[in-house]
């Protein structure tokens, strides 16, 4: 049978590109059983496998795709599409998806990819599958995670026993959708969407419906009718009882299952775990999906309960408290280089503070190269942090990145950098962690207090997500939700963060509410945070101090100086080329124009064309003082480097973002406030004339710029010190 899978598939109507993986698989290749093809994929190197096991064919095996990095970096993890779904081949007719069969091609996948042993980690239906392996398989299975089990045991549903499938009946509402006629000759997507919103009964979950409801969006309606009837033993599919099955296991065996299953009720879990002589743990508030709605919980549960299989003892090293020094972890975020400044200048501070402080980072590149140059000592489990800017530049089109999606689709780069974060904590002592913008630790956090551990300061310099115009009413629904989550977190658990920073002040924060029937951002955040002022890490230097700042910088006098920088990731480059186009003209109108482009760290100088009166230049550590020394600038739209600019009084052009929500609302906002630079469109940035006249012209410009303060890091730090 052929691969079936396409990477490009069809979503409510429109051709849409599946999200790119956060961890490729290390090995992949194809098993083939009675003809049936079944593509698998490994996963690091670690002296215990771990298999993934396929579930129902209504999606594939991303739906594993919060737990393979996490596992791969403690096990070896194999994962495989089960018949019928994913890139699996897909044989008709019911017989031919018996629960045996789905057991067999789990023995198959385990000879085609050299295991001779693992322990299978099972959600929903395929524990039946995983229960037959056990039992007939004894020395293949080293133990059993079963996660919402939906087996064939005596334990009554009445919503669902009511309308067989195989029968038609009057209505298609609620339970009765689940039913072979509706699916081929009613309102199959009807159906997908409301078995994932079954799924996923816990409130915000609208990412986790959005995904299933992608993947499953190439599973045709008669492939699972198929997968169905096998699975119930109807239309010629033959399977035993699984009661005297379970008798047969002798692996240990742990099931979780959630007490808001709406799939399967947890009395199922309960009984397997009774004729398995299995653990079993109730998941409050929890329904159906646990891997996709609670990653953090399933991961660690998944790893105790493998390590807890015969894997010799941990050595380790336990300090007195008293003796320990103090220590602080800083995760600055690596979504461009301004927090890292900032935060640099923060950490400094804070030594003043606390006298032989240590700070370690755990961070990614660009972040990694202020820190280097800055001396600081970054964690080597920073290793295992998975690149965000990478992620965002992959996002991108020409000066276009939506950032509310961008991030929405970050969710297995967050989950795992947020389980390295885990593992260094929980292995070290940190007497504080500050967490700048990093959005992975303050949400899973607030997921799963109980793994706070230490002091803990959140820092941002904007509050809100909102939504683009363009976006419509569903785009505003899912701002809306996401920002209602926080609200909701923040309300429960007030006291998780020790401290919130607001980096700079309340006339900075938007005007609006954070969607229909919540509070107004600005009195929410004044509710919620202190105040530091804006950190920009530097003293802005004065006329007398510019002057000797540019000759030390070898400008000329003669000249006029204008530096081009679109910011730490690779976002920026269209905006360098329109730059480029525009400069042949601006010298015309102004022949001592100079330009210095300044590349940053992603972008190689090498890649943009030479002109004459231009210098292109890679990552300058101290870009600040060349803003400072400029007579204009054009930016991207973020908020560190123009706020750079306004404190030094520089004149500068900023182009945002299209759909960049942060640099065309909240930065936006806070530059009008201080009455610094002139907004930009991309579009009109594009005409190299006109873009070549609002640099000359802007450079003429009278500034009228409010002073930033300058003792916002001190202020910040004073703050953070008084956790310590």
């Amino acid at each position: 049978m052929g691969l079936a899978g396409p990477l490009v598939r069809e979503h409510d109507g429109e051709m849409v590109q599946e999200q790119r993986r956060a961890r490729s698989p290390d090995r992949t290749g194809t098993a083939v059983r009675d003809w049936v093809s079944l593509a698998w994929e490994v996963y690091g190197d670690g002296p215990v496998t771990v298999l993934l096991m396929p579930t129902w064919s209504i999606i594939p095996s991303r739906f594993w795709k919060l737990q393979i990095p996490y596992l791969a970096r403690h096990f070896r993890v194999v994962t495989f599409d089960g018949r019928g779904s994913g890139r699996s081949g897909r044989p008709s007719g019911a017989a031919a998806y018996a629960n045996l069969d789905y057991a067999a091609d789990t023995v198959a996948v385990m000879d085609a990819t050299d295991t001779d042993s693992a322990v299978l980690v099972a959600l929903s239906c395929a524990v039946t599958w995983s229960v037959h392996v056990a039992a007939d398989h004894p020395e293949r299975v080293r133990g059993l995670f079963a996660i919402a089990p939906s087996c064939g045991l005596a334990v009554a549903d009445p919503a669902r026993e009511r309308f067989a499938w195989d029968q038609r009946h009057d209505t298609t509402d609620g339970w009765a959708a689940y039913n072979k006629h509706n699916w081929l000759e009613g309102d199959y997507d009807g159906f997908r969407r409301f078995f994932f919103e079954q799924m996923f009964s816990e409130p915000h979950s609208t990412k986790q419906i959005e995904d299933c409801l992608l993947w499953s969006a190439d599973i045709t309606a008669q492939t699972l009718c198929d997968t169905t009837a096998g699975r119930l033993g109807l239309e010629g599919a033959v399977n035993e009882p699984l009661e005297p099955v379970c008798a047969r296991v002798t692996c240990p065996v742990a099931v979780v299952h959630g007490d808001r299953d709406r799939i399967r009720p947890w009395g199922v879990g309960k009984r397997l775990a009774e004729l398995t002589g299995g653990s079993f743990t109730l998941l409050e508030g929890v329904g159906h999906g646990p891997p996709g709605r609670q990653p953090v919980l399933v991961n660690t549960m998944v790893r105790a309960f493998v390590e807890g299989l015969g894997r010799p003892p941990v050595r380790r090293t336990w300090q007195r408290a008293l003796d320990r020094p103090r220590r602080v972890l800083y995760l600055s975020s690596p979504i461009g280089l301004g927090h890292a400044r900032r935060d640099v200048a923060i950490a400094e501070e804070l030594r003043r503070c606390c006298p032989g402080l240590q700070v370690d980072w755990l961070a990614q590149h660009p972040v990694t190269t202020v820190l280097e140059a800055a001396g600081e000592r970054i964690h080597p489990a920073s290793q295992w942090l998975l690149n965000e800017s990478t992620h965002i530049e992959e996002e991108a089109s020409e000066h276009d990145l939506h950032a509310f999606r961008t991030i929405r689709r970050m969710d297995e780069i967050l989950v795992n950098n947020f389980m390295v974060f885990d593992d260094v904590v929980g292995e070290e002592h940190y007497d504080l962690v500050v967490g700048d913008e990093a959005w992975d630790v303050d949400h899973f956090l607030h997921e799963n207090p109980e793994r706070k551990r230490f002091a803990y300061a959140w820092m941002t310099d904007f509050v809100g997500w909102l939504p683009m115009p363009d976006g419509g009413e569903e785009e505003a629904r899912l701002t809306s939700d996401h920002n209602a989550e926080m609200i909701e977190q923040r309300a429960r658990f007030r006291q998780l963060r020790d401290r919130s920073v607001f980096v700079g002040n309340p006339s900075d924060i938007v005007d609006g509410a954070f969607g229909p029937g919540l509070p107004g951002i600005r009195e929410w955040t004044e509710q919620n945070f202190d105040f530091a002022g804006y950190v920009t890490g530097f003293e802005a230097p004065t006329r007398p101090e510019t002057e000797r700042l540019r000759r030390s910088l070898g400008y000329r006098p003669e000249h006029k100086l204008c530096v081009v920088t679109v910011g730490g990731s690779g976002v920026g480059g269209p905006l360098l080329q329109r730059v480029l186009d525009a400069a042949p003209l601006a010298r015309r109108l102004l022949p001592e124009l100079r330009f210095l482009v300044v590349c940053g760290p992603r972008i190689d100088p090498a890649s943009l064309p030479r002109r004459t009166g231009v210098r292109v230049r890679g990552y300058l550590p101290r870009l600040h003082d060349h803003l400072a020394a400029a007579d204009v600038a054009v930016v991207q739209g973020g908020l560190t480097t123009c706020m750079e600019l306004a404190s030094a009084r520089t004149p500068f052009l900023y182009v945002p973002l299209e759909h960049h929500f942060e640099q065309n609302f909240h930065v936006r906002h806070r530059l009008e406030r201080y009455g610094a630079g002139r907004h930009l469109s991309y579009g009109e940035a594009s005409d190299p004339g006109f873009l070549a006249e609002a640099i000359v012209k802007e450079l003429m410009v009278e500034q009228h710029v409010l002073p930033v303060e300058s003792d916002g890091a001190a202020r910040a730090a004073a703050m953070l010190a008084e956790l310590l």
